[in-house]
């Protein structure tokens, strides 16, 4: 039975964790999958290479546990998370899949939620959640990753065109909040194993289909902790994966039509900006503003104009 009191059999969810370096916190991910209330669920989990004791950690928790949830793991050389995500999706058995991360925990209740949605939406390939955002010690910081850490507005996600719009400018996805089809993923050719920023290039491929859905439910607790955080903080870092973002930015532009080509086009332009600003040069940076704020503007004229959006995706 599910937990809303139906009888209608509960289709089978695969969440996937691709577990590196977090010997401290994979095995509470693991627990928050089988504390979840949702009946019918796997776990398919696969260690990318890890040089601490989180491959350890992982087998003693299947030597106590594996009798009580079905759970495929392998443990290999580091191939990177793209590859790690496809890896686990083809080895993945459920129709729906959920995917984890090895630092971060499930939020009770969040699969039901998640999958009751997409099964009144047919439609729709995937939904995000809301997450909670907790510290190292599991200490709260956050109410909402959305908004309180990332700033979002939570009207946006309520229709397909604001869902667009938030994925191309302001992607506020904080943890593993996403429950995709296992079909839709197959339609988008999963992930890009050639980016670090996969998670944009995906959600811009879904949000151009108008496959992407929204819940206003917490599904996941998502951890800052100094080596998330420590990525955020290096300027050199930081220039590589806004440059990556452009370039992701300029492949998926095909898929959009107006308005929301001319608002990918400022996307662009505001991430040279980004770039200018690292790398402290003054007059590129006035430039690409310039720029941005002109094709924003664009954008919304087409709106009021009444350019219509066929997709292409």
């Amino acid at each position: 039975m599910m937990a809303d009191g139906s009888t209608t059999l509960a289709p089978l969810v695969s969440v996937l964790i691709p577990a590196f370096n977090h010997e401290r916190y994979v095995e509470r991910c693991l627990d928050s999958v089988l504390e979840d209330p949702y009946p019918a669920k796997e776990i398919v989990v696969i260690d990318d290479g890890s040089n601490d004791g989180t491959a350890h950690v992982i087998a003693a928790w299947i030597a106590r546990h594996g009798h009580e949830i079905p759970i495929e793991y392998s443990s290999r050389a580091n191939k990177g998370v793209s590859a790690t995500l496809n890896e686990l999706a083809a080895r993945a058995h459920g129709e729906f899949l959920r995917l984890g991360a090895s630092d971060d925990y499930l939020l009770p209740g969040g699969l039901h939620a998640q999958v009751r949605y997409l099964r009144e939406h047919p439609a729709k390939g995937a939904v995000i959640g809301d997450s909670v955002v907790i510290d190292a010690d599991d200490n709260p910081i956050h109410a909402s990753g959305m908004c309180d850490l990332h700033g979002a507005d939570k009207r946006l996600y309520l229709s397909d065109d604001g869902i667009r719009r938030a994925v191309i400018t302001q992607w506020a996805v904080g943890g593993p909040v996403v429950l995709i089809r296992k079909s839709a993923l197959e339609t988008v050719d999963r992930w890009n194993e050639g980016l670090h920023i996969d998670d944009w290039d995906l959600f811009l491929r879904l949000a151009a289909r108008d496959a992407l859905g929204f819940i206003d439910v917490s599904v996941c607790a998502y951890r800052l902790h100094g080596t998330n955080l420590s990525k955020t903080r290096h300027a050199p870092t930081r220039v590589k994966n806004l440059l990556e973002s452009r370039q992701v930015a300029l492949r998926r532009l095909p898929l959009f039509d107006e308005p929301h080509a001319t608002l990918l086009r400022a996307q662009v332009h505001l991430i040279d900006a980004k770039v200018a600003f690292l790398q402290k040069k003054a007059w590129a940076l006035a430039v690409h503003m310039a720029a941005h704020a002109c094709l924003r503007l664009a954008s919304r004229l087409k709106v009021t104009h009444g350019v219509p959006r066929t997709g292409k995706a």
